[in-house]
């Protein structure tokens, strides 16, 4: 898998209808969660895109300190495409994330809002649950901390 870290405004227009419509895929429709996919949130982020066979194998977005929680560097909308699951590329583009994450914002602690289900494979990454499990679009997630 090849991978990209791209500004929202670099994005193509083509890019940016394949990650909408691969976040549309998983996080609404198979998730069978209908919410409001754009939050505002992408014109600030940066966009981690790793590619197989032409296609979005996996994504994430991640942001500067401050622009996601106050205090903390953030990774979010993290996916894979049902295509290319078990595969590794979960991880590998996770690693990806946190490395680019301290590369390009400093060694800050990263906050993600982990789907519960998903706790093992962040642990694994490093991360830390910090308080209560909370339901967010009907489904159970919890705060993660990477320090």
């Amino acid at each position: 898998m090849t991978i990209a870290c791209k500004p929202f405004d670099h994005l193509s227009i083509y890019e940016l209808y394949d990650i909408l419509a691969l976040r549309s895929e998983v996080f609404v429709v198979e998730q069978n969660c209908p919410y409001q996919d754009p939050d505002g949130k992408d014109q600030k982020a940066l966009h981690c895109i790793g590619r197989l066979a032409g296609k979005i194998a996996a994504y994430t977005r991640i942001f500067d300190i401050n622009q996601s929680y106050e205090g903390y560097l953030s990774i979010g909308r993290v996916i894979v495409n049902p295509e290319f699951r078990k595969m590794g590329l979960g991880k590998t583009i996770m690693e990806y994330s946190i490395l680019q994450c301290r590369n390009l914002f400093g060694n800050h602690p990263i906050k993600i809002g982990a789907q519960l289900y998903l706790d093992k494979f962040y642990r694994e990454l490093g991360f830390v649950p910090q308080g209560e499990p909370y339901m967010e679009d009907g489904i159970p997630h919890q705060i993660m901390i990477l320090i």
